[in-house]
């Protein structure tokens, strides 16, 4: 290996493709080639496969492994002396055909769609580590560079739990979706039910919002291309077959038999540390939508991103006497960090505006409009 490869990415112009590019080169200081149908200033596949030390397959799942074939015929053993890597949302099939060149191989899997942050600090990527030995220190280099929490998988092991980290989980929201579709008619399109949210339907509708929010093929992809998929479809079914029938019944046989199978069994199948830990993340994230929904708020963009920024900021509302009630960071669609403070809510409008001029005026921040 070298220690500053060349790498090329294969999907340079999709979404993933070009956050892995703009990573690279910013964060890593590496040379990176691509190759994309959709850009026609990428190079061709002999030029691509010539030129770089790490080929990275960042393609819509279901096209990765026929990809990774065409990739290992052009190559004709070329490539043992390269890594290869893919970042599909499926492993079994991505990594098995490109074991069959002469590359070393690993399969990632980011858990998120490509992030506003330069990193993946806070993410975990699942690493399958197929067949590696003398890239190990790169991609040693390349975990730590992305910051992500980085958890071992085998692809087979990857695949059965995906299908329901991933597959499970859209099942279930694209189901609420279209029964949220069906009940439009007769109740109020989504944003007239969200005045009686609770923070579960908060949160599942927007999980449902992110998922139409983004590439569709991916959701195709992870539902029709993992194996396991089905099985986890069939036990889905039968579970609220069994609850629907159950509600039907309606009697107190029927709710002993609710609380036996979906209390009960459920709470003692889940270890207390796992319920107890559950139970505080979701007590954190309603906390969290509470604060967000403070009418009485502002936006600051701190330009300088250095040790005491906040601490200058926040010391410009104590001398004005403005009290926060409290404050959460957040990113912009292009990547700004910004901070969104709550303040009580008898606080001095006049007070407030003096702080915000001040905070403007003195270049120590940005006060944003909210939205």
């Amino acid at each position: 290996m070298t220690p500053t490869p060349v790498v090329g990415i294969v999907g340079s112009a999709g979404a993933y493709g070009r956050w892995l590019a703009r990573f690279l080169r910013e964060r890593m200081g590496l040379t990176v080639w691509g190759h994309d149908p959709a850009d026609a200033a990428s190079l061709d596949e002999a030029e691509l496969l010539r030129r770089v030390d790490v080929l990275v397959f960042s393609a819509p799942i279901r096209h990765t492994p026929a990809l990774i074939a065409r990739y290992a015929a052009l190559s004709a053993g070329r490539e043992r002396e390269q890594l290869w890597l893919d970042v599909t949302s499926i492993k079994q099939a991505p990594v098995a055909a490109m074991l069959a060149s002469q590359a070393e191989v690993v399969g990632l899997h980011p858990m998120t769609a490509p992030p506003k942050s330069p990193t993946l600090k806070g993410r975990v990527m699942v690493v399958c580590e197929a067949r590696l030995s003398g890239w190990r220190p790169w991609v040693r280099q390349l975990c730590t560079a992305l910051e992500a929490e980085c958890v071992p998988a085998t692809p087979e092991h990857h695949d059965r739990v995906m299908a329901l980290v991933q597959g499970m989980v859209h099942a279930t929201h694209l189901a609420q979706a279209g029964v949220l579709r069906e009940y439009a008619p007769l109740l109020g399109e989504l944003q007239a039910l969200m005045p009686f949210r609770s923070a579960s339907f908060e949160l599942d509708t927007a999980v449902i919002a992110r998922i139409l929010s983004l590439n569709p093929t991916i959701y195709e992809d992870i539902q029709f291309g993992n194996p396991y998929v089905p099985d986890m479809l069939d036990r889905l079914l039968s579970q609220l077959a069994t609850l629907r029938e159950l509600v039907r019944q309606g009697d107190d046989a029927a709710r002993a038999r609710f609380r036996a199978q979906f209390l009960q069994a459920n709470q003692q199948a889940l270890a207390p540390a796992s319920l107890d830990a559950g139970n505080y993340s979701y007590e954190r994230v309603g906390y969290l939508l509470a604060d967000l929904t403070e009418p009485l708020a502002t936006s600051v963009y701190l330009p300088q991103d250095r040790p005491g920024s906040l601490r200058a900021l926040l010391n410009v509302f104590e001398q004005h006497g403005v009290n926060l009630s409290s404050i959460h960071s957040s990113r912009t669609p292009a990547g700004e960090l910004h901070f969104r403070l709550g303040f009580e809510p008898d606080t001095d409008p006049g007070r407030l505006d003096t702080a915000k001029r001040e905070i403007d005026r003195s270049g120590i921040g940005r006060v944003l409009p909210m939205r």
